[in-house]
């Protein structure tokens, strides 16, 4: 059962298709749903505000945040991809929504990091949040930033923040590589909640992961967030085995944890 410990929060990226599963979900933490994105996804409903507004926009984000209490951040570019969309979205964007809170006195946000942070380990390892970033792309150099920036903002202006390093949330896994990183909906909100409700927060790395019987990430630092998984790939793992062909293990989407991002680009 959701907590409802914040009277508004925030959730951008709302016309992306996590912003979608979540927003329904993410009404029973709050009184008031703010929803935004830089394109029109439709109007408000009931207990929700809409506010469009363009993360590279500084005024504009000051005017999204001004007044919640708290914030899930999911919006920004998600694929990897020429370095100058990224740039405006997911690093001018990140410092411009960390302003803002500041600004604003909002003292909590959930960050959508990603896996591909630490997209150049390898599928053969197991690792914790504390080993370096090691990105497989610009985009994951991108959040890679955007968890240092919210670092800073900890240290210094006291803005807690879990980063959520995302696996791979869609209704279930597309194949094998998703057995391990695969992130139900449910289980993406119970994330969220734990992110939200815990008394302290601090600056928290979290994989976001179901509870996978094969995984590469270690969650045991950020028991103190109290998040516990109730949905597994397991169960879809039959049937991912029947329609994809054995891997190779010469692949490098094969060899590291990135999957395919490792070999995307480059871009001109």
């Amino acid at each position: 059962m959701s907590q409802n410990n914040h009277k508004k929060i925030l959730l951008t990226g709302a016309a992306g298709g996590l912003g979608v599963a979540l927003r329904q979900r993410l009404k029973a933490n709050c009184d008031v749903l703010r929803l935004s994105d830089r394109v029109s996804f439709g109007d408000a409903g009931p207990n929700e505000e809409v506010v469009l507004a363009d993360l590279s926009d500084a005024e504009a984000v000051s005017a999204m945040v001004r007044g919640v209490d708290a914030i899930v951040h999911l919006g920004g570019i998600s694929v990897e991809g020429p370095f100058a969309p990224i740039l405006q979205a997911n690093i001018i964007g990140v410092y411009n929504l960390y302003e803002a809170a500041r600004l604003h006195g909002v003292k909590r946000v959930v960050f959508a990091s990603s896996n591909h942070v630490t997209g150049f380990y390898r599928q053969s390892e197991t690792i914790t949040a504390d080993r370096p970033a090691r990105p497989d792309g610009l985009y994951g150099v991108s959040k890679a930033f955007g968890e240092d920036l919210s670092r800073f903002y900890f240290d210094r202006y006291g803005i807690e923040t879990a980063c959520v390093r995302i696996g791979s949330s869609f209704p279930e896994p597309k194949d094998r590589r998703m057995l391990a990183t695969w992130l139900s909906f449910d289980d993406l909100h119970r994330l969220i909640t734990a992110c939200l409700s815990t008394p302290v927060l601090g600056h928290t790395i979290i994989f976001g992961m179901s509870d996978n019987a094969v995984t590469w990430w270690d969650n045991a630092q950020a028991k103190h967030v109290g998040y516990v998984p109730q949905d597994s790939s397991n169960v879809f793992r039959d049937a991912v085995y029947a329609r994809t062909p054995p891997p190779d293990l010469a692949d490098p989407a094969v060899q590291f944890q990135g999957g395919a991002f490792v070999r995307t680009g480059p871009f001109t």
